[in-house]
C-alpha cells in the first residue's frame, strides 16, 4: 500500500472510502468532510511531504450518482512520488472546503473548477469566474450544458 494511503487510513479511518491501485498509481477516495485536514497531513508529515499541488479539477459523472467529484493530484519532490485524492460531492450541492489554506496555488485551480463546472469551494477568498466573462450563464463543462452553447 502507498505510504500516504496508509497514513491517511491510520489518522482518518472513517474518512477513507477506497484505495485504488492501478498501474503504479494510487488514488485515495475520501469523504469531503475532512479534506483540509487530510491535505494538511499529507503536506506536513515528513513521511509523505506532498508540498506540490499539481492540479485540482472537477468531474461530472452525469447521469450517475454521486454526479460530481473533485480530484487533487499531489507530488512530493522529496520522496519522488505522487498520489491522487478523489472526493465525491452531493448531487444537489457540489460544495467542498477550499484547500487554499494548505496550498496557495489552489486559488487558481478552484476558481477554474468553479467557473467551468460550477463546483463551490467553501472558504475560498475570491471564488469568481477565471476564464469566462462574469455575465456568462452556466458552466460549460457540465454534461447537461448545450454542446453548441447557449
Amino acid at each position: 500500500m502507498h505510504p500516504a494511503a496508509a497514513l491517511v487510513q491510520g489518522k482518518f479511518p472513517a474518512e477513507v472510502v477506497e484505495v485504488v491501485e492501478f498501474r503504479g498509481d494510487t488514488t485515495l477516495v475520501v469523504k469531503p468532510g475532512r479534506i483540509v485536514a487530510i491535505c494538511r497531513l499529507l503536506r506536513d508529515d515528513p513521511q509523505t511531504s506532498f508540498k506540490y499541488l499539481s492540479m485540482v479539477t472537477g468531474l461530472d459523472y452525469h447521469p450517475q450518482s454521486p454526479r460530481f467529484a473533485v480530484v487533487y493530484n499531489l507530488y512530493s519532490h522529496k520522496n519522488h512520488n505522487r498520489i491522487t485524492l478523489k472526493v465525491f460531492l452531493a448531487d444537489g450541492a457540489p460544495v467542498i472546503d477550499s484547500v487554499i489554506s494548505v496550498w496557495s496555488t489552489a486559488d487558481w485551480h478552484e476558481r477554474e473548477a468553479y467557473d467551468l463546472m460550477g463546483l463551490r469551494f467553501k472558504g475560498h477568498p475570491n471564488l469568481t469566474r477565471l476564464l469566462l466573462p462574469t455575465d456568462w450563464a452556466g458552466h460549460p463543462l457540465r454534461k447537461e450544458y448545450p454542446q453548441r452553447g447557449q
